[in-house]
């Protein structure tokens, strides 16, 4: 059995920063993840695309995020146990928690933070027979090295943000891009589609209204898809990779059996505590819903430090938790193992 102050439920942007939040409050953090290795849906869906909205970060990339984060986190030694789900919670008399993870492992723990962004998730994957033997060579539900995919004939199927982008970066450094939606109606933010129509003017990408219904080649090797167009005809492409962004199925998996209550496959908490209707049971980031919620990795950031002090005050119940600053906090400078030259500032006896 291990114990710890609070289990975290879900290694991505948020929970990595619940970490922080906790441990400036003095609280010890395990994680865990179904994924290999932290991050999410952030890094394992968009590793190298831009995030233009964090504060004091102009752009950086989803993988340079997670690292970021991992190393703000560094101080306070958090555990991870990635490759995992939890499987099972049980509130204990003594007000703690029991949970058990696909692997057999069984944790305790005071508190329990949800930070699993759209839950448990699958892609919508290509119903095709012959799709099985081209996946992770030249089918893929997301882009892991862009750089190898330079020089190569990409077909991309998708209308959405994520099939956009990715059809307008890799357009600069292709041997082709051909994208290829069922409509001419996108999901995508207009500008992007504007921006993707500019492209096929000037003859640097194209744009094919249809529905993949064939693929050519020897697996794991790809030739050609074929294509269906909204005319009936049947149109084939040349290419080497194809990138198919359908979208996800969100899944709450085991978390729906919690008893929490839902909204729309969504975990409901209230805007003080974020805290979910199960006592010491908390929700932060995307799988959480109340009125007027934004799903922005910055509104996660934000309800990580808000419940960081409600979890405190329920493992410290009598005891009055004191909002400190880490620009003059000698308490907190000590959790993070720094030492702050407070020359010039203004730091009351």
């Amino acid at each position: 059995m291990v114990e710890t102050d609070v289990v975290i439920v879900g290694a991505g942007p948020v929970g990595l920063f619940q970490v922080f939040e906790l441990g400036l409050l003095g609280l010890r953090a395990h994680l865990v993840d179904a994924m290999p290795q932290a991050g999410g849906q952030c890094a394992e869906l968009y590793p190298d695309k831009p995030i233009y909205d964090i504060p004091a970060l102009p752009v950086c990339g989803a993988r340079e995020l997670i690292e970021r984060l991992q190393q703000q986190i560094a101080p306070f030694a958090p555990q991870f146990h990635l490759g995992q789900t939890i499987t099972a919670l049980r509130a204990r008399p003594d007000g703690r928690f029991e949970l058990g993870t696909s692997t057999g492992l069984r944790l305790q723990c005071g508190a329990v933070v949800i930070a699993a962004g759209l839950g448990a998730f699958e892609p919508r994957r290509l119903a095709l027979p012959a799709a099985a033997g081209f996946e992770g060579q030249a089918l893929h539900y997301q882009v892991r090295d862009a750089v190898a995919l330079a020089g190569q004939e990409i077909v991309i199927a998708g209308g959405g943000d994520s099939a956009l982008d990715w059809a307008l970066t890799l357009a600069e450094t292709a041997a082709g891009v051909v994208l290829v939606h069922r409509s001419q109606k996108f999901k995508a933010a207009p500008a992007s589609v504007a921006r993707m129509h500019a492209l096929c003017e000037a003859q640097r990408m194209q744009f094919l209204e249809g529905e993949i219904i064939g693929l050519e080649g020897t697996p794991p090797r790809l030739r050609a898809l074929r294509v269906q167009t909204r005319a009936g005809l049947t149109t084939r492409i040349e290419a080497q990779q194809l990138l198919v962004f359908w979208g996800l199925h969100p899944r709450l998996g085991p978390i729906a059996d919690w008893g929490l209550a839902l909204e729309k496959h969504q975990i409901a908490v209230d805007t003080a505590r974020f805290e979910t209707s199960i006592p010491g049971v908390y929700a932060v980031g995307d799988i959480n819903t109340y009125p007027g919620k934004k799903k922005l990795i910055l509104s996660g950031f934000h309800e990580a430090a808000l419940a960081a002090f409600a979890v405190k005050e329920r493992l410290s119940p009598g005891e009055k938790v004191h909002l400190q600053y880490t620009t003059t906090s000698p308490l907190l400078h000590r959790r993070l193992h720094v030492q702050p030259d407070l020359a010039g500032l203004d730091v009351p006896d």
